[in-house]
């Protein structure tokens, strides 16, 4: 049977229910029919679809299997479009009916590329796992996974209302304004939306670039903290005594700061002291050795002792040692200062910093000054 006859069929199905109820309750029942008919036929199609991936890939399987919900929904939209045609109702009453159906198969075209696009993020960043020591690769895809993903969700949020403007003629103008300018719809619109756009292709830019990624050690301001999230329009920056900076992501295009995690998390420390210009430099350098090595936050990588400056009074001795990481440098340069200190008091106390002063002795021959 073709779909001509299928429809004359229907045609004469309502004529003859219409002889014995009246156009409400025939206007009801064709919809409940429809709205049966969907249901049923989403779940053969859902049934059809779980089998036909079984095989395949988790993506594909994950989709049919979150992607249930907007798949019916879709699958009832049509139906009830198809039974307005049937449906007792008069032209105005078709056309709204139409136009909100259009509408709500747009957005759920969005929810469902959205599901999709959570989905595959998902299952992309399974590979990586931040919490692993040398986790660079980890905080590289992972940053420009979640801030693409951002991104990609806004950008369909802007079409699908775009798209839903579009089919009323009375506002057609503003859905065709929408998708040209990214968001405006007018002059005044465009210059509100500025600072949004302008963080929206910054993140854009930071997703390719990377300048930062989720887990880096920043200074930014002043304050040295860890990134704890990128949003689409800024980023979150835990400080280290558990305060949040929150930071627009325009900042990092325009402004400089400090990362110490861009390539490597492994940093070199540096330890000022200041000794008395008689000090055994040696025995210092020896000690500092020793007190490097037997620490097992060291890295093994660089370790130095060196005289960097001489003052009036004191000597500026300065010490390299690397750690594997930020936190890390910073406990190791601490544990060098304390046992070095208490080194120097206990071994060598003439070799802290003292403040001297020359006295004359008068000859006792000498009379005595009136």
């Amino acid at each position: 049977m073709t779909a001509d006859q299928i429809d004359t069929e229907l045609t004469r199905a309502v004529v003859r229910v219409q002889a014995y109820l009246p156009d409400w309750a025939v206007t009801v029942l064709v919809y409940v029919v429809a709205a049966l008919v969907a249901l049923v036929v989403a779940r053969i199609a859902l049934n059809l679809l779980n089998r036909a991936v079984a095989g395949r890939d988790l993506f594909w399987r994950s989709l049919v299997g979150r992607g249930a919900p907007p798949v019916r929904l879709m699958l009832l939209i049509l139906a009830l479009g198809l039974a307005t045609t049937f449906a007792p109702v008069g032209y105005g009453a078709a056309t709204v009916i139409g136009r909100i159906l259009f509408v709500a198969l747009i957005l759920d075209i969005a929810w469902l590329s959205d599901t999709a696009l959570y989905i595959w993020t998902t299952i992309h960043l399974r590979r990586f796992k931040l919490d692993t020591e040398d986790n660079l690769l980890a905080r590289k895809h992972v940053t420009q996974a979640r801030i693409l993903l951002r991104v990609a969700r806004i950008l369909v949020i802007v079409f699908a209302i775009a798209a839903a403007l579009m089919t009323f003629p009375a506002v057609r103008q503003y859905g065709v304004s929408l998708l040209a300018a990214g968001g405006a719809a007018s002059v005044v619109v465009g210059l509100a939306l500025q600072p949004l756009l302008k963080n929206l292709f910054a993140g854009i830019q930071l997703a390719i670039t990377q300048p930062i990624r989720i887990d880096d050690a920043l200074i930014v301001d002043g304050e040295w903290g860890n990134v704890e999230e990128i949003t689409s329009t800024y980023v979150v920056i835990r400080i280290w005594d558990w305060r949040r900076l929150v930071v627009p992501l325009s900042y990092f295009i325009e402004q400089p700061f400090q990362n110490w995690t861009r390539e490597s998390a492994a940093l070199i420390g540096t330890v000022m002291i200041y000794l008395d210009l008689t000090a055994d430099v040696a025995r210092v350098r020896e000690k500092t050795d020793e007190i490097v090595h037997a620490s097992p936050r060291w890295d093994g990588k660089v370790f130095a002792v060196q005289v960097t400056e001489f003052e009036e009074r004191v000597m500026q001795v300065r010490i390299l040692a690397s750690a594997k990481n930020g936190p890390t440098t910073f406990d190791l340069r601490c544990e060098i200062r304390e046992k070095l200190i208490g080194w120097l008091q206990a071994e060598m106390p003439g070799a802290l910093p003292k403040t001297r002063g020359e006295v004359a002795l008068r000859q006792m021959d000498e009379p005595p000054a009136p």
